[in-house]
């Protein structure tokens, strides 16, 4: 691999790495607008595993804003992240898969805690407004708190 070749895979997880981030804090500030602009035009999240919805990434968006209604304080952290982006003979491709492991801790309007944990899978396209996502889908694998 050249010098050029690492300095774009580096630059590519970067940006990858800023757009995973963007997202835990769009969640968590209920901004659905960025929430929704992080995703390509056809792009879809699936929160089934955490008791939710699937669908298009604007009507998540909605969903998620109804639903978190009764979660005022929102605190979303994302680690462990793993990517594996696509190789073209030595060359970053446009194409990426992210697992990382997530911790939601969160206040309920009702005052009670609820904590949840697992797993998020994305799917990153490069686009020419950068990387987005395609597809996220969520592994919800733990609860603590109310049901």
């Amino acid at each position: 691999m050249t010098q050029r070749v690492d300095l774009s895979t580096v630059m590519d997880r970067l940006a990858i790495d800023d757009l995973v981030t963007g997202y835990a804090v769009a969640v968590d500030d209920g901004d659905w607008g960025a929430f929704r602009a992080l995703f390509t035009d056809d792009g879809r999240a699936d929160y089934r595993s955490a008791g939710g919805a699937e669908g298009p990434a604007a009507e998540i968006a909605r969903w998620l804003a109804d639903t978190l209604t009764d979660v005022p304080v929102r605190q979303h952290l994302i680690a462990n992240r793993r990517v594996d982006i696509e190789d073209l003979g030595g060359y970053p491709g446009d194409r990426a898969e992210l697992r990382a492991d997530y911790v939601s801790p969160m206040r309920l309007a009702a005052g009670t805690d609820l904590v949840t944990g697992g797993r998020y899978h994305f799917t990153l396209v490069r686009t020419g407004s950068g990387w987005r996502v395609s597809a996220v889908v969520v592994e919800e694998r733990w609860r603590r708190g109310p049901a």
